[in-house]
Formats: structure tokens, sequence, C-alpha cells
């Protein structure tokens, strides 16, 4: 028999605290290994610490008296720097490893005309990224957490116990998840039943990414804000409630992927005007990932239209182990 040991109850504030020092301090770390360019992976990892902590503050501002540096709009402008960064490096590593050592010999002479234009883009990309963390916007907004977490500074809520407000933080993110229209995309709708196409060809993905690509891509998002937010308070639930951040993680994996494959595309096509005559093993390619990620989606995208797995997902958050007797 195993016994479950109670976390012990903590104020919403120390969750805020502890989220923001995390994230911040990750974030730290890897700037000088950015600055430096040395490694692809210090800027993924600083690219995620800002993300989490973005998340973190603007989620949890019911909470926190933060400096003005420190807001969201301030914090979305510095990531999205480091993101495109970083958006261009993963671009390249997949062109690079996943795809052009499968190409015909005169396929991949012409890739590597698109990898040089991508290499310019990038030396653009890294020197406005390295701008950006010498500018005054990053600076301010270092220092400002720092001395926010030497004196932090509440909103009433601030002192309410973590199990009397958790359930109200984490459901309105559920919901904003669960009502995304991207659920949709690819369904019809029969005397108010949504039935998921299956079995459709690949001309027809093709065609719905096209048209409706967009609201898959901000399910991707809304995907990865709400496992952030469900991330910060994983010591307070069980399994159940891992099982959902898992397959939350899964949903922005999956789509993630089916989006960078479009991105791609279009990338390769204002490259080149014409990427079906220019590459059209690439072009095959791209069309079977995003084949393959269709089949991987639709499983997930089927389970999450049941009534009962959205409503076993909200008791999942009303059930801390906190609560449990």
């Amino acid at each position: 028999m195993t016994l479950v040991v109670k976390p012990t109850v903590k104020s919403i504030k120390e969750y805020a605290y502890q989220a923001i020092q995390q994230h911040l301090k990750k974030t730290v770390k890897w700037e000088t290994a950015v600055k430096k360019d040395e490694d692809p992976e210090g800027l993924h990892q600083m690219r995620v610490g800002m993300r989490r902590l973005r998340t973190a503050i603007s989620r949890l501002d019911l909470v926190l008296n933060l400096p003005e540096s420190a807001s969201d709009k301030k914090i979305s402008k510095i990531a999205s720097n480091l993101g495109n960064l970083r958006d261009i490096d993963v671009l390249k590593e997949t062109l690079e490893t996943l795809y052009q050592p499968y190409l015909p010999p005169k396929e991949q002479k012409v890739l590597a005309t698109a990898l040089n234009v991508l290499g310019k883009q990038r030396q653009k990309a890294l020197s406005r990224t390295r701008k950006t963390l010498q500018g005054e916007a990053y600076n301010s907004l270092k220092q400002g957490l720092l001395l926010w977490l030497d004196q932090p500074i509440y909103k009433p809520l601030a002192s309410l116990s973590i199990e009397q407000v958790l359930p109200d933080l984490l459901l309105p993110e559920v919901s904003s998840f669960l009502l995304h229209p991207g659920w949709l995309v690819g369904t019809d709708i029969i005397d108010a039943d949504v039935e998921v196409c299956t079995n459709w060809p690949a001309e027809n993905i093709e065609q719905e990414l096209t048209t409706k690509g967009a609201s898959i891509h901000n399910l991707r998002k809304q995907a990865k804000r709400l496992r952030y937010q469900m991330e910060l308070f994983s010591d307070l639930y069980g399994e159940s409630y891992a099982g959902y951040v898992a397959e939350v993680k899964s949903i922005q994996d999956i789509l993630g992927k089916m989006q960078d494959s479009v991105v791609m595309g279009e990338w390769l096509e204002d490259v080149f005007q014409s990427l079906d005559a220019q590459l059209p093993t690439l072009t095959s390619l791209l069309k079977e990932n995003r084949y393959q990620m269709w089949q991987q989606w639709q499983p997930l995208q089927e389970r999450y239209l049941q009534t009962q797995h959205r409503h076993s997902f909200h008791l999942t958050v009303l059930n801390l182990m906190a609560t449990q007797d």
C-alpha cells in the first residue's frame, strides 16, 4: 500500500514567487551563451525560460504587483526577437537533417541555395537578438524583477491559500483550450454532433491546412499556454492531472510539427517561387510529413471532442490532492 503524502498548503503568492524566480533564473543563465552564439540549445533554453516567465506573470497578474518593465507586452516583444532567431535555427536543422540527405543530388544543390539565403537571414536575426539583450527593455525587465524578488509586492488576493483559488485560476485556461475553434478543423457538424472527418486523402488535408491552418496554429499556442500554467502546480495533483498535462504537450508537439512543415513550405516557396518545379521530391516529403502528423492529431482531436473527456478534465482540475481525504 502506497501512502499519499499531502503537500504543505501554501499561499498563491508563494507559487507566484517561485515561478518568477525559477524562470528568470533560467532566462538569465543562458544570456551570455546566446550573445556569443555558442550553441543553439542555449537559445532554445532561454526562449523557453522567457515564454514560461511570460505565462507565469500574465496568468498570475491578479496577485502580483510588478514593475512596469515586466509588463506582458514588453516581455512579448523581447521573446519575439528570441523566437525569430530560434525559428531560423529549427528550420535550418530540419532541412539539413530530415530532408536534404533524402533528396536526389540535383535537389540537394538547389536546397543548398536556400540554406545560403537562410544563413544570411540568420545573421540579421542574430544581430537583432544581441541588440535586444543589450538594450534597455531587456535589462530593465531583468533588474526590475530582481529587485521585486528582493522585496516582492503583492495584491490582496495573494494571501489566499493555493487550494482555495487554484481551480479558479486554471479552469478559465482549460475552457479557452477546449472551446478553441481549432478543434473543429477537419470536422463536420450534423445536428449539433461533431464528426471528425477520417480517411481523408492528402489533398483534402492540404486544402484544410491552407484555409484553416491559422486556427490550428492558434490552438497549438493555447495548448502551450495551458501546459505551462498547469506545470506550475503539478505537485498539488495526482496521476490523472499528470496525464492531462502529457496529452496537452502531445497536442502542442503534433500541431507544432504540422505548423513547422507548413511554414517551411511557405518559406521555400518565397525563395524559389515555384517549389514544385525546383524541389519536387522535397515538396512530396513535406506533404507526407503533414499527412502523418494529421493522422497522429485526429485521435487526440476525437478524444477532446468527447463530452466525457472534457468533463473529466474539469473535474481533475477541481480535485486537488490537498483537499482529498
